[in-house]
């Protein structure tokens, strides 16, 4: 039987696990994404206890109806960014994401999903940690020219990352892999009426 306090958990090591058994076995292969994820302490935005788990392979709710997304999600949807350094991001609902794109050099606003992107501010990549049912034309409005935007998009059980891209005033997008995170505080599927 082991001593009280004998046993400690070793949070660098689950970090590096983390980004070894789930970020890159996913093709995360942006080695600024990588690195930075090996230093973001996630950890320290999860309540107390689930600290321990702030690494495992699932989402974690660190508020009520706010989670953090699943680390391989998070990884894949920055490196469908290709956010560089010196670059001006958003953060919607996005604590740990905002975390990995300071690491990377990046200035970062954040913002929850019910607020709106500060007026006249122009951001080169954004990312949300939630699904929504319908992307605010608000988040794809913030885009500077060539801004790039990741979210999951979620009509029914399995959501599409979509990654938009800002040219000449609007935004194009385009899937690029299949996500389940939850929802965002009031951006579920609105009921339809049926007989």
């Amino acid at each position: 039987m082991l001593a009280e306090g004998s046993m400690t958990f070793d949070i660098q090591a689950a970090r590096l696990t983390m980004v070894e058994s789930q970020v890159r076995t996913s093709d995360v292969t942006d080695l600024a994404v990588q690195d930075a994820m090996r230093l973001a302490p996630r950890e320290t935005l999860c309540p107390p206890d689930k600290a321990n788990i702030a690494y495992a392979d699932a989402e974690i709710e660190y508020a009520p109806g706010r989670y953090l997304m699943r680390p391989r999600e998070v990884g894949k949807l920055l490196q469908a960014l290709g956010p560089c350094s010196g670059e001006k991001a958003l953060a919607i609902g996005a604590p740990y994401a905002a975390m990995v794109l300071r690491l990377i050099g990046l200035e970062v606003d954040e913002i929850d999903t019910s607020a709106k992107p500060k007026a006249g501010a122009r951001y080169d990549v954004a990312i949300c940690e939630a699904a929504v049912a319908d992307v605010p034309a608000a988040w794809t409005g913030a885009l500077a020219e060539g801004g790039r935007l990741a979210v999951v998009a979620r009509q029914t059980a399995v959501g599409k990352a979509r990654l938009y891209v800002r040219h000449e005033g609007h935004a194009g997008w385009r899937e690029v892999f299949d996500a389940t995170p939850p929802y965002a505080p009031g951006f579920e599927p609105k009921p339809q009426f049926a007989f």
